[in-house]
């Protein structure tokens, strides 16, 4: 063992009279731990939210939405033969997209209104998945008039509870659009069964969106056979949506214009990658104040130990061997807080992801429990933070150190 090493470790192991700078290193490396261990918690906190908002969304949502500029889609069936060819595309469905009133039970909201292709909107969005009751194929008119009169509507559960309608009711939409008549605009209306009732754990969701066939649709905003507002994409790799939105743009021309689902909800996940930012800023000052409680260590055993630094220097230590001396001690502080942190706050994240004793309320957060995911880049970034902190925190007593004068320390 190189003599540096073998005097730091006799330093930290302090004698009984001086064992209150033993407490103090105690007392530092319970500042590291806890600083690493908030802050492993909170950005796995953070990327558990953010994939978890990004799933919710995702699974409502398509990864690409593709419109033609100036108007609806007239003819999308080339269009669609055309986006599928392209590599990276998995699904393609149309889509109609408007706002009405649906009214029932005495109440009345404003809602978001999208006409679907049953058949094809299963291998786009995540609709199965999320559905409670009914299906997405009771959205296609039975060819049994006397089985069901009304078309069929698949609405959020917060909107089924607003209207007091459940499975098997009746809806009526009213569009602000209409014909055009002496006494004015009347408005469209439009009357549907509820066969389906969805549940995404988004409140904004659950309560202010409706799915209607394309029929229903086209009826309803009286609109061409066959026209649609867009086309809604699938990709193969979600992470590659913006390339392949890009390719679809450079493919399709000028007339067509693609977006993808980063671009789509950009402000939002803007806004989470800055709060994580944040945290972690505001989270590495615990670390930064243990880093103070190190210097305070040092120079205390600085001070203590004034007498064997110039007994060493006498017998040929030099000034970097001293220096070294207290920057192992300050790593050792730093290191043992780091290592029980990283193993403190992995441990809290498993026993947060497994029990998941945290809720939350719907009608706040789109998840119901605390969402937790580690991520290896942030758990090495929160330890080799931490320990450029504590080696900063090490430079200026051990600098201190190696200026103690033999002469002086020995006379008095």
């Amino acid at each position: 063992m190189r003599f540096e090493w073998f005097v730091c470790l006799r330093y930290l192991r302090a004698k009984r009279k001086q064992g209150f700078i033993s407490i103090i290193s105690v007392i530092s490396v319970a500042g590291v731990m806890v600083g690493v261990m908030a802050l492993i918690v909170v950005m796995a906190v953070m990327a558990g939210f953010t994939d978890g908002l990004r799933d919710k969304i995702l699974g409502i949502n398509s990864h690409v939405v593709v419109q033609q500029l100036g108007g609806e889609i007239l003819d999308p069936a080339p269009v669609a033969e055309a986006l599928k060819a392209i590599p990276g595309v998995t699904a393609v469905t149309p889509y109609l997209y408007t706002q009405a009133m649906i009214t029932g039970g005495g109440e009345g909201v404003g809602a978001v209104l999208r006409g679907i292709d049953p058949e094809s909107a299963g291998q786009v969005l995540n609709l199965n998945s999320i559905l409670q009751s009914g299906s997405l194929a009771a959205l296609t008119p039975t060819p049994n008039p006397a089985r069901r009169q009304y078309p069929g509507i698949i609405i959020g559960k917060e909107l089924s509870r607003q209207l007091q309608v459940p499975m098997g009711g009746k809806l009526r939409l009213l569009s602000a659009a209409g014909p055009l008549t002496p006494m004015g605009i009347i408005p469209q209306t439009t009357t549907c069964e509820v066969v389906g009732i969805f549940d995404t754990g988004m409140f904004e969701y659950d309560a202010s969106l409706a799915y209607v066939s394309m029929d229903t649709a086209r009826r309803f905003l009286d609109l061409e056979n066959g026209a649609v507002h867009g086309l809604e994409l699938k990709v193969a790799d979600i992470y590659q949506a913006n390339a392949i939105a890009r390719e679809i743009e450079k493919t399709m021309g000028l007339g067509f214009v693609a977006r993808d689902w980063m671009l789509m909800n950009k402000n939002l996940f803007s806004a989470l990658q800055l709060e994580k930012t944040a945290m972690f800023i505001i989270l590495a000052l615990i670390v930064l104040v243990a880093a103070f409680n190190i210097v305070s260590t040092l120079i205390m055993v600085v001070m203590e130990k004034a007498k064997e630094i110039a007994i060493l220097k006498s017998m040929g230590a030099t000034s970097g061997h001293i220096m070294r001396i207290f920057i192992y001690e300050g790593l050792v502080i730093g290191l043992t807080g780091t290592t029980l942190g990283v193993g403190g706050g992995l441990g809290m994240c498993e026993i947060l992801s497994r029990y998941q004793f945290i809720k939350l309320p719907s009608d706040v957060y789109p998840v119901s429990t605390l969402p937790v995911k580690i991520l290896p880049l942030d758990v090495t970034l929160v330890a080799a933070a931490a320990v450029m902190i504590t080696l900063l925190a090490t430079i200026y007593p051990s600098w201190q150190a190696s200026r103690v004068d033999p002469a002086e320390a020995l006379r008095y």
